[in-house]
């Protein structure tokens, strides 16, 4: 007589027993995690109250329910003020400016890095090359504006000797040259730094791409544009989502020490323009206003570009 069996299927488990099952397995995690939770909703969330601000006529000392609404009066303001336009010109004219030198340049200084062959003078040149990412905008800004001087500055002394000016010129008093003086700046200031993350890619790549390119008779340009260039795709795609959504949030520290009265039509940024114009003349509520107008185009720049890059490349950070 045949015995008849039957097969007994494993019940799946709920998602919350997988949760906890997890959590369990790696609660040291976890554990670890929870001070970087508490400090991203403390210092990135729990402020998003303040938002609130922007929809009221608010006045300090009073309470929240003391304060009068206005809807989007600050809003419309702000909308129909020129200076608010100039400033979002500025912003974007040098968010694109740094955006393509400032994310290119780490690339290419990456990849020439990777290609000295001498250790020693490798790490002397990256170690030299982030060095001014630790010096702060103030004391940066002293010495960009000491190089540009007329009086016996760096830049005006070496196009003098190349015969290439008659005279000095005032770089920090001609506006059409404020935003390549930022940008350079940056460039000057962030370009090590910024090189790290690219070496750390680089350094994931097999040597043994490289031996067997090698083999073929592959040149090193071509094992650079084969092999090095697209085993960082990646980290280069995730990258320049990440800068498209801070396109128009680039602060004004560079801007304010940088910048005088003679360049402020180019220097003033959005957020130059909220400590101006909002918190500068008490106007709370309008320069709250000004912050969530950079906030929600930042985050919708964001996923527009995430949404491109990933129906494109098949690489997204969401």
């Amino acid at each position: 007589m045949k015995a008849i069996t039957s097969e007994v299927k494993p019940v799946p488990k709920k998602p919350a027993s997988r949760f906890w099952l997890t959590f369990l397995q790696q609660k040291y995690l976890y554990m670890m995690a929870i001070p970087f939770v508490l400090w991203a909703f403390v210092f990135n969330y729990l402020p998003l109250w303040g938002w609130t601000m922007a929809f009221q006529k608010y006045k300090p000392g009073k309470s929240f329910f003391e304060q009068s609404w206005v809807g989007l009066q600050y809003f419309r303001e702000l909308f129909r003020d020129e200076q608010f336009f100039n400033a979002l010109r500025n912003t974007l004219a040098m968010s694109i400016m740094g955006l393509l030198a400032g994310f290119t340049i780490p690339i290419i200084f990456a990849v020439l890095l990777n290609e000295l062959r001498l250790q020693f003078l490798k790490r002397f040149v990256q170690t030299v090359s982030y060095l001014p990412h630790f010096v702060s905008w103030v004391v940066a800004a002293g010495i960009i504006t000491k190089m540009l001087s007329t009086d016996n500055g760096a830049v005006n002394d070496l196009l003098l000797g190349l015969h290439l000016i008659r005279e000095p010129v005032q770089f920090m008093a001609k506006g059409h040259l404020f935003w390549g003086i930022v940008t350079a700046s940056d460039v000057w200031k962030e370009t090590g730094w910024n090189t790290i993350i690219y070496l750390a890619a680089i350094s994931g790549i097999g040597p043994e791409l490289y031996e067997a390119a090698r083999v073929d008779g592959a040149s090193r340009l071509q094992q650079v544009r084969n092999i090095t260039l697209p085993g960082i795709r990646t980290t280069i795609i995730i990258l320049l989502i990440i800068s498209i959504g801070h396109l128009i949030s680039i602060g004004f520290e560079k801007q304010f020490l940088l910048g005088n009265n003679l360049v402020r039509d180019y220097s003033q940024t959005l957020d130059l323009y909220a400590l101006n114009y909002g918190l500068g003349m008490g106007r709370f509520s309008f320069g709250t206003a000004i912050n969530i107008f950079n906030s929600v185009v930042s985050v919708i720049l964001l996923f527009v570009a995430n949404g491109i890059f990933k129906k494109i490349t098949k690489e997204s950070i969401i």
